[in-house]
């Protein structure tokens, strides 16, 4: 369960879980079941659209699935509840089984109270189960769809009215065209009778404006069905845009259920772009700017670690050194456990040295006087950070690789297959420990660049920082290749361990040659 998200004005819970398939579907059938014997559609009212007391249960593909399985997964989840509860059930967006049935708001359209004769027409039978209403439990939507983000947007009015307008500017739908009077002028159609449409300024966005009594405000209630074709932060800026211009003003923002982490990545670094910032800042720093700029820490506080879903699918029990601070971090390295050790401590190291680098770059984006140059340093200070990124995560994995090779050691080794086993097990485990460190070399090098610039066109203030950081790459490739060569020694695929010496003395060669140029420019600027 990653999270729950109640809301009193729409009289609506937002579910949100992930697992394996079938127990995910099982789940889901059994929340069902149960929204149908506590919810009482016949009494049930609220904000938001709503046909029935489980109202729409979409899958989505997180990891390791592709959709046409999702879409597999939810005819038979469909199927099921089809057959044993009863409900009438239809397939929209993936799942839909006609083309007219893709779109959730057309299968809504009416809500509960048009269900009792909406099914007694051809064209609306359910997909699965029972074509009678059933007034308690109303009808249920079941799909696959891609991940869909619930956005609302803040105005400071009370009227629905005006909402309605500023989402008619924004969502994909846009308006219906009329002649004259845009309200109550003569609806303009097409040579087969439908309505004409001018269509609003963000595609893939549906939204709808609302009076939210809880909080006393009108808002623009959004579903994003595609980030990648309309971010987030575009859609908060053209909301933005339709209420300037309409006298109205936006106030926050506020986001139902989970969203990804790259959405907040990519509103912090919009907005430090809007402002001539560098962008080459820490991930929970680009989030801070990401929430303040949109507001949504204004009607509840917003935690990442329970917004976002991918901190809500990180392992939360598993121990990680990244998480201890930095002297129990020294304490258990200098404990008796062998891990972590040099591998661990040169992928930090990596990641220091790099990370001195960067500051230098920031510094030298926000230096003033320099004020034009400020995309040319954050263009290095960002690549610092995917740098460091990926270094720091090698200083967990370097010791998941020791403990990899101990519990293969550990394997049984009584009959031939388990010696079989346990060999071939050993054999992999040392593999992975030679190419983490040799992966620790690689970026440490890479680092050489940006250190390197940042010694010679940085902030002349710094240039000592980029010294330590040189000194640090060069530590950290050492250091790394002397855990290459003792793994080295174990692994029977002598081809491979060659080729790797061979290329990790030839990396060593090139980070004394950049650490000696670093540090005589550096000498010479001070």
């Amino acid at each position: 369960m990653l999270d729950v998200d109640p809301g009193k004005a729409t009289n609506r819970t937002v579910v949100t879980f992930v697992g394996e398939p079938e127990p995910v579907i099982h789940a889901a059938f059994l929340a069902i079941k149960k929204a149908s014997e506590v919810i009482d559609m016949s009494k049930h009212k609220g904000e938001h659209p709503r046909m029935g007391a489980t109202d729409v249960c979409p899958l989505i593909p997180i990891s390791n699935i592709t959709m046409e399985e999702v879409v597999e997964y939810a005819h038979k989840l469909g199927k099921r509840a089809g057959m044993e509860l009863d409900i009438p059930f239809y397939m929209y967006e993936e799942a839909a089984t006609k083309s007219e049935r893709q779109n959730l708001a057309t299968i809504r359209a009416g809500e509960y109270e048009a269900l009792p004769e909406k099914l007694t027409k051809p064209e609306w039978k359910p997909d699965y189960g029972s074509a009678k209403f059933n007034p308690k439990a109303g009808a249920t939507v079941i799909g696959a769809r891609d991940f869909l983000i619930a956005y609302n947007v803040n105005l400071n009015t009370t009227s629905v009215r005006r909402a309605n307008s500023v989402a008619f500017d924004v969502r994909e739908k846009g308006r219906i065209k009329r002649k004259g009077n845009p309200i109550t002028g003569t609806i303009m159609k097409d040579k087969k009778g439908n309505p004409l449409r001018t269509p609003g300024a963000c595609k893939s966005v549906k939204g709808i404006g609302w009076y939210i009594e809880e909080y006393g405000i009108a808002q623009i209630s959004m579903n994003l069905t595609n980030v990648n074709i309309t971010p987030l932060h575009i859609v908060f800026e053209e909301t933005c845009k339709s209420a300037n211009k309409r006298g109205l003003r936006v106030t926050g923002s506020e986001l139902v259920g989970l969203v990804p982490l790259k959405v907040m990545l990519d509103a912090g670094r919009y907005f430090l772009k809007k402002q001539n910032r560098s962008v080459g800042i820490a991930e929970d720093e680009l989030i801070k700017i990401a929430i303040k700029s949109l507001g949504l820490d204004e009607l509840a506080p917003f935690d990442p670690q329970k917004k976002i879903i991918e901190y809500q699918l990180n392992e939360t029990n598993t121990a990680s050194l990244l998480d201890m601070n930095l002297p129990a971090f020294a304490n258990e390295t200098a404990s008796e456990s062998p891990a972590p050790g040099g591998g661990s401590i040169s992928a930090y190291v990596g990641a220091l040295g790099v990370s001195l680098a960067t500051m230098v770059a920031n510094l030298s984006a926000h230096k003033r006087g320099w004020d034009e140059r400020w995309e040319e340093f954050s263009d290095w200070a960002e690549q610092g950070q995917q740098l460091k990124d990926v270094l720091l995560q090698l200083v967990d994995e370097d010791t998941n690789s020791f403990n990899a090779i101990m519990d293969a050691f550990r394997l049984p080794k009584g009959t031939e297959d388990e010696k079989a086993t346990r060999s071939e097990a050993i054999q992999a485990a040392t593999k992975y420990a030679i190419e983490v460190p040799y992966k620790v070399m690689e970026l440490s090098l890479q680092s050489f660049d940006l250190i390197k610039a940042m010694a010679e066109t940085g902030n002349p203030n710094s240039v000592t920082d980029a010294g330590v950081g040189a000194l640090c790459a060069r530590a950290a490739i050492h250091g790394a290749f002397l855990n290459v060569k003792i793994n080295a020694g174990s692994l029977q695929d002598k081809k491979f361990v060659t080729k790797t010496l061979k290329e990790g003395k030839q990396l060593i060669k090139k980070a004394d040659k950049l650490e000696k140029e670093i540090l005589a420019i550096v000498n010479k600027k001070i």
